[in-house]
């Protein structure tokens, strides 16, 4: 892992570094149980892929600390953007689980916005989701509000135009933006030391006259503090900042990935040393925090909200071909009638 610049708080011993940036005990608890529940998440996920009950699915294992210490640094009132790897991260900013499956399942109950979150649905294609971020951050300052927008990217998506023109939109406007840069160490097949010569993909920010921040992606105590003072700053209209959260991923691309077609096992497992899981427990237990006890009961608690919101997905009617063109725009155009007319007429649903 590269250190150079790169601010960790609780190391991969589980041991403190920076006993002054340390929050409370209630908060690393919380902090603990959020990254417990999404990895349950993403293993079960997995597994309904591979019973035929969900579509193809991109896990996130590894990176539970980027995805929860960020979304945790926000309120209901802030603007997630998240990337299609980003399910851990809407699911602890408050998405309902079932709705994600959903999503993942292809139904269009799985796109729209819940009542009371501003979340958008996982963005597919690369680094579109940045200037987005931009407009829903100026449109909260031009409404007066402290609400800030959060958006997530990759390494390689950093290296797309989008990437580059949000932050100079952004930094010129100053709009109340924290963008998140996960550095995972592979855009699809291509390591980031072949897509890329920079090596601290946080200094892209200096380019644009705003902070940048590296952090270490696997310890989420350090990825929620960074990103809780780039959250108040935006709200105090001190502008945007990029946070780059160093952290690997573990997993496939999705599921129909090899990734032993293009990396060895060798770097994996030495990654897996790093678990960001792992990691915060030995700190907790060695503190009295948390016991088995405690691990048991978590685990019962997350099974239990998963098998639920399994069933209430499962009671939803399977999509329509018609509803490929229902959910475009709150009227339809006339175009988009005659597609869907098109469409009933061709499979009658």
């Amino acid at each position: 892992m590269p250190e150079h610049d790169m601010l960790q708080i609780i190391n991969e011993q589980g041991e403190v570094v920076q006993s002054d940036l340390l929050p409370d005990s209630d908060t690393l608890v919380r902090l603990y149980r959020a990254m417990r529940r999404i990895r349950f998440f993403d293993e079960r996920a997995v597994v309904l892929h591979r019973q035929g009950r969900m579509g193809v699915y991109p896990p996130f294992g590894g990176m539970e600390a980027s995805q929860a210490g960020t979304a945790l640094a926000l309120t209901h009132a802030d603007w997630l953007l998240p990337t299609y790897r980003d399910s851990g991260a809407a699911l602890t900013y408050g998405l309902p689980i079932a709705q994600t499956i959903l999503y993942w399942r292809t139904s269009p109950h799985g796109w729209a916005m819940p009542e009371g979150l501003k979340v958008l649905p996982f963005y597919i294609p690369i680094a579109t989701q940045y200037p987005h971020a931009v407009g829903c951050a100026l449109a909260e300052k031009m409404q007066g509000t402290r609400n800030v927008a959060l958006a997530y990217i990759g390494d390689g998506g950093s290296s797309e135009g989008d990437f580059h023109e949000a932050l100079n939109f952004a930094g010129a406007l100053e709009a109340p933006c924290v963008f998140v840069l996960q550095n995972n160490g592979w855009a699809i097949s291509v390591p980031t030391a072949t897509q890329t010569k920079a090596v601290n993909l946080s200094r892209r920010a200096e380019g644009y006259g705003i902070p940048g921040v590296r952090v270490d992606g696997n310890d989420i105590v350090a990825v929620y503090h960074v990103t809780r003072e780039a959250v108040e700053r935006a709200r105090a209209g001190g502008g945007p900042t990029l946070i780059e959260t160093v952290t690997y991923r573990v997993k496939p691309h999705t599921v129909s990935d090899d990734p032993a077609r293009y990396r060895t096992e060798d770097l994996t497992r030495e990654w897996l040393t790093r678990d960001p899981v792992a990691r915060l427990r030995t700190y907790l237990s060695n503190q009295g925090l948390w016991s088995d006890e405690l691990e048991d009961t978590l685990r019962k608690e997350i099974g239990d909200e998963f098998e639920a919101a399994v069933t209430e997905a499962d009671g939803y009617p399977e999509p329509t071909p018609s509803e490929i063109v229902d959910h475009v725009f709150a009227e339809p155009t006339p175009q988009l009638r005659e597609q869907r007319q098109q469409l009933l007429e061709e499979y009658g649903a």
